[in-house]
């Protein structure tokens, strides 16, 4: 496959990918009907429908020291329930080092009561992107389902190999709402971070201040990386359709 640079009517820049005729052909029926789902939220609406937040997680990572636990909440402030909602979690790093191969992301699927990998993927602005695909039925394009003025709670773990160097790393979590070929922006988390230390035996220390210093990643960032988002087998070009402020 190939890929191009397109821009959204909002001017956005994201990654499209040229699939065989067969697979666009195959994905129709099933993008058609995505299509007709109902939007989560308005789109003139001033705020993100899912509220979202990443909480629960730890200051520090170290190289080879197994999964540490943390957690994505993704509320929905409308009177209908949400449906095909995809998490796509975004790392930033401040220093170069920081690849698919040395970062292991999982969540829990409450479906299949078993932890399940969310492949990760670098993009043109230097930052690995993995999706929180649920199964659920391919005819509703798996995601999650959030009901009406409700939470759903995603647990997440996130394991680092013992040949990764010492970094400062910004996560943030993009929520889209999948429709057909592309898809809607619906919330957006804050900045979670934390660094990445040898073992503390060998005196390596960092202060919520240094933290605090690290990158954040920019709205523009985010939709770029939406751009090479893998769902469900199928590479989607899902950009917002206008950038929305955050939810102060």
């Amino acid at each position: 496959m190939r890929t191009r640079t397109v821009l959204t009517s909002g001017g956005v820049a994201a990654a499209a990918i040229l699939l065989p005729l067969g697979a666009v052909e195959s994905a129709t029926a099933d993008s058609a009907s995505a299509a007709r789902q109902p939007r989560c939220g308005t789109p003139s609406g001033k705020d993100f429908p899912i509220g979202t937040r990443i909480h629960g997680g730890p200051m520090v990572h170290h190289p080879g020291g197994g999964f540490e636990q943390w957690s994505v909440d993704l509320t929905n402030s409308t009177a209908r329930a949400c449906r095909n909602i995809h998490p796509v979690i975004v790392f930033a790093a401040r220093d170069r080092g920081l690849n698919p191969a040395r970062l292991m992301l999982e969540f829990y699927d409450d479906r299949r009561a078993r932890w399940q990998p969310a492949p990760l993927e670098s993009t043109s602005e230097d930052e690995l992107i993995g999706v929180l695909d649920s199964d659920g039925a391919r005819g509703d394009q798996g995601g999650f389902t959030v009901p009406a003025k409700a939470t759903l709670t995603v647990r997440v773990r996130l394991s680092v190999t013992t040949d990764t160097p010492p970094n400062q790393v910004t996560v943030r979590a993009a929520v889209v709402q999948r429709r057909g070929g592309d898809g809607d922006w619906v919330g957006e988390s804050d900045d979670y971070r934390f660094a990445v230390l040898d073992d503390p035996g060998d005196g390596a220390t960092i202060t919520r201040e240094e933290l605090a210093t690290t990158g954040s990643t920019s709205l523009t960032r985010l939709a770029v990386a939406l751009g090479t988002v893998l769902l469900g087998g199928a590479v989607l070009a899902l950009v917002a359709r206008r950038l929305r402020p955050r939810r102060r």
